[in-house]
């Protein structure tokens, strides 16, 4: 695997969650900055060494409401 893809999103109680959408890596931070270091983190615990992705990108969903 070259390349690990997480979806990130704004928890309704502050901060922001990650998921990966390929692997069962999930974690959490309050700040932008501190969830891609949580992430390096998980990454590695998850994978042996030397087999973990070179590339991790991060797709951020932003979810906004209007009115009509």
């Amino acid at each position: 695997m070259t390349e690990l893809i997480f979806e990130v999103r704004e928890a309704p109680e502050g901060g922001f969650t990650a998921k990966a959408l390929s692997a069962s890596i999930h974690t959490e931070a309050n700040t932008l900055d501190e969830l891609k270091e949580q992430i390096r983190d998980a990454v590695k615990c998850h994978f042996d060494p030397g087999t973990e992705p070179k590339v991790l990108r991060l797709i951020i969903v932003r979810e906004e409401t209007i009115a009509a």
